[in-house]
């Protein structure tokens, strides 16, 4: 039986339509999550180091005035610390 927006008001078939798109992505999206686990995976098993790779990544994604801007942060706390 096919509800329709007559009946509930809502607009069944367009919402089923939302639905399975999202299903579809979310799919492609845990497939896409393996495959760069699987890299990470091959990266550490050729001997890189796996931590120091996610941050290269995660700092490549960013804007270099972000950066430069958490890195002059990082400093002034560690020397406020004594660290540096």
């Amino acid at each position: 039986m096919t509800t329709d927006i007559a009946e509930t008001g809502v607009a069944a078939e367009e919402l089923k339509q939302f639905i399975e798109r999202i299903e579809r992505l979310e799919e492609e999206k845990k497939a896409i999550a393996d495959d760069v686990r699987d890299v990470y995976a091959e990266a550490k098993g050729r001997g890189f180091d796996v931590k120091a790779i996610r941050e290269i990544v995660k700092r490549r994604a960013k804007d270099p005035k972000d950066i430069e801007e958490e890195e002059a942060i990082l400093e002034l706390y560690l020397s406020a610390l004594g660290m540096t």
